[in-house]
């Protein structure tokens, strides 16, 4: 399999080629010049592999793979933490090569900005700009886990190949808070301004329905990707969104009328909601489904292993599709992809990754987890807060 794949041409595929790292998480300084294909980082546990992948996930849109606030990234030391960290990068994109930093604010050290060729920059534009997909260990029982764990893997999925994904969620989630807020002081007695319900409840409609359209195209062309790949390694999932705009949309409905109905719903469960503590429609309560189509089997129900076959292969369609409507792979970020995969899956994860001309960071406790890529993947080492490109 090693001689099958030669190093791949690494002048336009989306991807860093410079990453330094100072005061972040347990390394003090770091600085490493790549190409724009796969990276293999091998080490033993503990020694900063997951997190110099969680450093590079830092210059996409989100909060990265741990989900951590800029106190929780800085360096400790016995003296204490440091001052501050940053993760600086000099990217290839698609739109040409930028620099990407981010970093705790001297201003204010407990919260993080980022910047894009020096001037600050959006979670939008970074979605628009340095597509990228992410996996981790906590994937492995994706399907066996709770919804709200299967719904943010999917709308990672959904981030990456519709940039704006992001900021309509953040809208609808604002929006509702402060709905909720309004209906839970109703519930106590308090007069609350019924426009103001109304205005929110236009704007949660609003972004709310951006956000289930998006879903349901992204929907359509991972299952159109799944359907068109032939067999190989990773079973073919069957997906489906169950959720009422999702479901309606999907159905042919209009936008308008979708947003109009969900408005009136949202009304007539105002009191319900208030009563609950919680908004019991709409999209945050939507839920992803999938079957294992070669066993006819819930996902769920599937062994460990192909829980984690059926994710990767989900991954590396999704990739396909942003490459065919973008023209270029997102970055993917696998964290321990290759740990309970046996040779053969291996070696399809190898072959999916190099056809699909993605940079890929890899990570495991062996080198010879990734010989299925043979010369086509950078092979770093990592011990301690250190990493050392040992083959170019």
């Amino acid at each position: 399999m090693s001689e099958a794949h030669p190093v791949p041409d690494s002048g336009a595929a989306p991807g860093v080629t410079r990453l330094k790292l100072t005061g972040f998480r347990n390394y003090a300084s770091l600085d490493l010049r790549l190409e724009t294909r796969p990276v293999a980082l091998f080490g033993a546990n503990g020694a900063g592999k997951t997190n110099l992948v969680e450093a590079v996930s830092f210059l996409g849109p989100g909060r990265g793979v741990r989900a951590a606030g800029a106190e929780a990234v800085r360096r400790r030391t016995p003296d204490g933490p440091d001052s501050i960290w940053a993760v600086y990068a000099e990217a290839m994109t698609v739109e040409g090569p930028v620099s990407l930093a981010t970093g705790s604010d001297p201003a204010e050290p407990s919260r993080r900005r980022t910047r894009l060729d020096g001037a600050a920059t959006t979670q939008t534009a970074l979605a628009r700009l340095f597509p990228m997909l992410w996996l981790t260990p906590r994937e492995d029982r994706l399907w066996a886990g709770p919804r709200s764990d299967r719904m943010r893997f999917f709308d990672r999925l959904v981030l990456a190949g519709a940039p704006d994904h992001g900021s309509e969620a953040s809208g609808y989630e604002k929006a509702q808070r402060e709905r909720q807020r309004l209906l839970e002081r109703q519930a106590e007695g308090a007069r609350v301004d019924a426009a103001w319900l109304s205005a929110l409840e236009a704007e949660m409609a609003a972004h709310g329905v951006a956000m289930a359209a998006a879903r349901v195209d992204a929907l359509v062309r991972l299952q159109t990707e799944i359907d068109a790949r032939p067999d190989n390694a990773f079973p073919k999932a069957d997906l489906a969104l169950e959720g009422l705009l999702e479901s309606r949309l999907a159905a042919g409905e209009a936008a308008g009328g979708v947003e109009e109905s969900f408005v009136e719903t949202l009304r007539e469960a105002r009191g319900r909601d208030g009563a609950a503590g919680r908004s019991l429609t709409g999209p945050h309560r939507t839920e992803l489904s999938a079957r294992h189509r070669a066993k006819d089997q819930a996902a769920a129900d599937c062994s460990t292993g192909e829980q984690k076959a059926l994710v990767l292969g989900l991954a590396l369609a999704q990739g396909s599709a942003i490459a065919r409507v973008r023209g270029a792979a997102p970055v993917l970020i696998l964290d321990e992809a290759c740990a309970h995969l046996d040779v053969a899956r291996r070696e399809g994860l190898a072959e999916g990754l190099l056809d699909l001309g993605a940079q890929a960071w890899l990570t495991g406790v062996e080198a010879g987890l990734f010989d299925a890529f043979g010369a086509a993947v950078q092979r770093v080492e990592v011990d301690d807060g250190h990493a050392n490109l040992i083959s170019p």
